[in-house]
């Protein structure tokens, strides 16, 4: 293309620096085309940028001047071309420069190298320490080619002042990340009283660029060589090569910006000097040589680099498009919108209980399931392998019977004892109740956490509010938790409060099977002795007849007290049994024991041992 055309390329990065700068684009995501100035300290880095500006406009000092990376940007503006040279209305005949944090208009550049120095301190304070957040500063003159420069901190090996000791190693971290950005020329500033072959800036050049390729040297101090040196050996390229070439230039002294020696006055005695010492290679030496290289370079850097740049910045610009679009549409009426947020919250949170969401979870119970499974799985295991009996001895029993009677001897079980037995049995079910309402708490919690699959779309929309509807469902959960737990102590306090005998689980109800089968078995023994009875009657009742009289005739002094006499008590003992446990019920059964019954087993029978058993329920009864 043509001159006017590659020149408007620098412009364009110019402001895609601004744009970076402005919203804090990392390095990695968008790497601009730009030259970096590296160099120890003084070496005459701000000499060189300021003879290409044409200005004095950069801090200067003993040790560290430069303390945050300067973007500067120089653009040609033509002294005829009245509508770049208009701002707010007032037209600028001068040069004149802006920063990008301020919108005032420099004119006088005694002011713009004081905000520097004030724009610095504001970040690092006043103790000589560093910072990554560049200061964009743009000049505008008729004198400077269309050019794109960062300005970094002095490499520096020894901490001054105020210093962190490591300052050396921090300066080293930040220079390195701008060089190592493959779309950077690494400006190499080194002196030419100082060996160029152990040059600090040049070293670090071919640790990211190794084949030299974006490096450019330039040879500052060509007139404080020592008397018979020169420097024909390294501008030919004979002790280093470098590929883009090694440019001498000739600063201004100590002395001469004392004797206020004009930057255009510097660049003719350079331009003599050069002439005089360097003949041959005056044409490509000098600051205004430097400057036409680096715009060169730099316009064609820009035009290797665009085709990538483009291809990048589209790409982002198609992610930032989609994510906008997943924010959705503009909020118009936000009551509106945040009631809707809180619907579908409520919802999410709902069906997630119920088992209807539209996510379901295939690799872990969640929600209603995982409560479901609390109840059933956890909490009633827990009550299963709970023993009645756990913890609660045979002395224990002994030792509460007996002092619930006092000093009177126990007859019956005391009442008393037998509730006070059961209420602490039935306390041991407080424990995993409680820690049962624990766990469905912290399920609920977590049923708040599964609702953003449902809502994710919000909660990258409104990160904030989604915070605060967690914050405000854990709370409201929190506050409910206390008073499940008093409900469930309150369950527990009612259980022990009125202990039902009459429940047919009740705990004594194996004792009471016991001896209802003993009065069954006493039955069916009682019928078929009668059985007997009644055949053996039918056989003999002419002995009955005699044995009848005889009785009858027996003196009164000797009459026999009869057997059945002696019967009454198990008689009346069974009919007690079958008045408490079996149901009260008189049968057709029953009816031949109003009888008197002579069949010698009876007697037999009440003569029968019991066994330990029998005994041990006697005396419950």
């Amino acid at each position: 293309g043509s001159s006017s055309g590659m020149d408007s390329l620098i412009p364009v990065i110019n402001k895609l620096q601004d744009v970076f700068s402005a919203i804090g684009t990392r390095e990695h995501e968008i790497q601009l085309p730009q030259i970096v100035v590296v160099g120890s300290q003084s070496a005459g880095k701000s000499s060189v940028l300021e003879a290409i500006v044409g200005r004095d406009f950069l801090p200067r000092g003993t040790g560290i001047v430069t303390r945050r990376p300067l973007l500067l940007q120089l653009i040609h503006v033509p002294l005829d071309d009245k509508e770049a040279r208009s701002t707010d209305g007032t037209f600028l005949s001068g040069d004149w420069a802006k920063f990008d944090h301020t919108k005032t208009v420099f004119t006088d550049f005694t002011l713009v190298r004081k905000e520097i120095e004030d724009e610095t301190d504001r970040l690092t304070g006043g103790n000589k320490g560093i910072s990554g957040v560049p200061i964009v500063l743009k000049i505008f003159s008729d004198k400077v080619v269309n050019l794109s420069l960062v300005d970094l901190p002095g490499i520096t090996k020894v901490p001054v002042g105020d210093q962190p000791a490591n300052i050396e190693e921090q300066i080293r971290e930040m220079l390195i990340g701008y060089i190592n950005n493959p779309n950077v020329i690494i400006l190499a500033v080194t002196p030419a009283n100082q060996d160029f072959a152990t040059s600090e800036p040049l070293k670090m050049a071919r640790d990211v660029d190794s084949d030299g390729r974006r490096t450019l040297a330039v040879l500052t101090k060509l007139d404080l060589m020592d008397q018979g040196t020169d420097a024909m050996e390294v501008l030919t390229g004979r002790v280093i090569p470098v590929k883009l070439g090694i440019i001498g230039v000739v600063n201004r002294s100590q002395a001469d910006i004392l004797k206020n020696k004009t930057i255009e006055e510097a660049l003719k005695d350079e331009q003599s000097f050069l002439q005089r010492k360097y003949p041959t290679l005056a044409s490509r030496n000098g600051t205004c040589y430097l400057a036409k290289t680096l715009n060169r370079l730099l316009m064609q850097h820009i035009r290797d680099c665009l085709p990538s740049l483009k291809h990048r910045v589209s790409m982002l610009q198609s992610q930032c498009q989609t994510l906008l679009s997943s924010y959705g549409e503009p909020v118009e009426d936000r009551n509106r919108t945040l009631l809707q947020i809180i619907t579908r919250f409520a919802t999410a949170y709902t069906s997630t209980i119920e088992g209807t969401s539209k996510y379901i979870e295939t690799g872990e119970l969640c929600g209603g399931a995982r409560i479901c499974y609390i109840f059933h799985d956890s909490f009633g295991r827990t009550l299963e392998q709970i023993d009645p009996l756990g913890k609660l001895t045979q002395m224990d029993i002994l030792t509460a019977i007996r002092n619930a009677t006092g000093p009177r001897p126990a007859l019956f079980v005391p009442e008393v004892s037998f509730e006070l037995l059961v209420k602490r049995q039935i306390r041991r079910l407080e424990e995993p109740s409680l820690r049962c309402v624990e766990l469905v708490h912290e399920e609920m919690q977590r049923i708040v956490q599964h609702c953003g699959l449902n809502t994710q779309q919000e909660m990258l929309r409104f990160p904030r509010l989604y915070d605060r509807i967690n914050e405000v469902v854990s709370s409201v959960l929190k506050s409910r938790l206390k008073p499940t737990y008093q409900l469930v102590e309150n369950l527990v306090a009612i259980e022990l409060a009125y202990i039902n005998t009459k429940h047919p689980e009740f705990t004594d109800a194996n004792l009471v099977n016991l001896l209802k089968d003993q009065i069954s078995s006493d039955d069916r023994y009682k019928r078929e002795s009668r059985n007997r009875q009644s055949r053996m009657n039918g056989q003999g009742q002419g002995l009955e007849r005699s044995t009848s009289a005889n009785r009858v005739a027996a003196p009164s002094g000797d009459q026999p007290v009869p057997v059945a006499t002696s019967l009454n008590g198990v008689e009346s003992g069974n009919k007690m049994l079958n008045y408490f446990f079996g149901g009260n019920k008189t049968s057709a059964d029953d009816a031949p024991n109003s009888s008197v019954n002579l069949l010698p087993e009876i007697p037999e029978q009440q003569q029968r041992k019991l066994t330990s058993r029998e005994q041990r329920d006697c005396q419950i009864i």
